[in-house]
């Protein structure tokens, strides 16, 4: 039987490669439906969408993007296409609690599962973005769901942060050329800080 730290390191590693694979793939190619002009046209006619994609807006912390995306009703709960997180995912594993307040205010979906069933409850909690986490519990996010590989947000953060570093580790040398940090003092410290949010 596998530990539920080899299960969680192997489901949070699953979102990490596949936000990866996703984030390298929309920077570098763009907006295929932007029109000359550097916008897309939506159903309306009223507000056009940006030419950055959603995604990319939530980590570029481009608000104005962000906020023209919302404005042309463009689907906040748009799946990234290799891992089907959404941008509200997107917010949290990159730490970005301005395009979360956002995205969250808007009416994104707070219990959304992308392909591996994390939520952006799980994804915020594992990353140590605890500010995210008030916010999607204070506008009533589901603590209780399960990814695929078992755990809740809060088995994503009740392991001692030594069982869980070599994932880390991975994640941070995998994630950072799209900008991904991570403090592990401030991991190690606020993990159990989080968790006691979620009992």
């Amino acid at each position: 039987m596998k530990t539920p730290a080899i299960n969680l390191s192997k489901a949070v590693f699953g979102v990490a490669f596949i936000a990866a694979l996703w984030t390298a793939a929309s920077c570098s190619s763009g907006n295929s439906t932007a029109q000359q002009d550097g916008t897309s046209p939506n159903a309306t006619g009223d507000v056009e969408s940006p030419a950055v994609d959603i995604h990319t807006a939530v980590i570029t912390e481009n608000v104005a993007a962000l906020q023209q995306h919302i404005a042309a009703g463009t689907n906040l709960n748009e799946k990234d296409p290799f891992g089907g997180s959404s941008p509200l995912i997107t917010a949290a594993i990159f730490g970005k609690p301005a395009m979360a307040e956002l995205l969250i205010t808007a009416g994104a979906d707070l219990n959304f599962q992308n392909n591996e069933g994390s939520t952006p409850l799980i994804s915020a909690a594992f990353f140590g973005r605890a500010e995210i986490v008030r916010m999607l519990l204070d506008s009533g996010a589901d603590k209780t769901i399960k990814n695929k590989y078992g755990a809740t947000a809060y088995d994503s953060v009740a392991a001692p942060f030594g069982e869980v570093k070599n994932t880390y580790d991975i994640m941070g040398k995998m994630l950072a050329p799209m900008g991904l940090k991570l403090d592990y003092a401030h991991l190690e410290k606020v993990r159990p800080e989080i968790a006691t949010m979620l009992k």
